[in-house]
């Protein structure tokens, strides 16, 4: 992390350096579950990949880690497994192995359509 001084504000860093402090304030408090909502958001790529490699360590070291993103190459980057839903139900579980970007959108397709086709 890049900052002029510890008492820097966050927010007046840049995106990547305060998503990885909202990570660490999480870590602190030492979870065995955390949960990332758009853990890249907004961010450059450096950083976006500082951020892949914390996930992927903090994994191996056993925490578990759910992700929620409307990016779908972050999906299918970082799962082991992916929760597919549509008008608020689960309509799918892919494994690694089974996720593609065609098979989400089709299991995230409102039900009207995925009965039409």
């Amino acid at each position: 992390m890049r900052c002029e001084t510890v008492e820097q504000a966050v927010g007046t860093l840049s995106g990547g350096n305060q998503q990885k402090v909202v990570i660490g304030k999480w870590l602190a408090a030492r979870p065995r579950v955390l949960l990332l909502d758009e853990p890249t958001r907004g961010i450059d790529v450096g950083a976006k990949r500082e951020i892949y490699d914390l996930i992927f360590r903090l994994a191996r070291e056993g925490l578990a880690i759910v992700a929620v993103s409307s990016e779908m190459p972050e999906l299918l980057h970082l799962s082991d497994r992916i929760l597919v839903m549509a008008e608020g139900r689960q309509t799918g579980v892919l494994s690694r192995a089974e996720a593609s970007e065609e098979r989400i959108m089709q299991l995230a397709a409102p039900r009207r359509a995925r009965v039409a086709a």
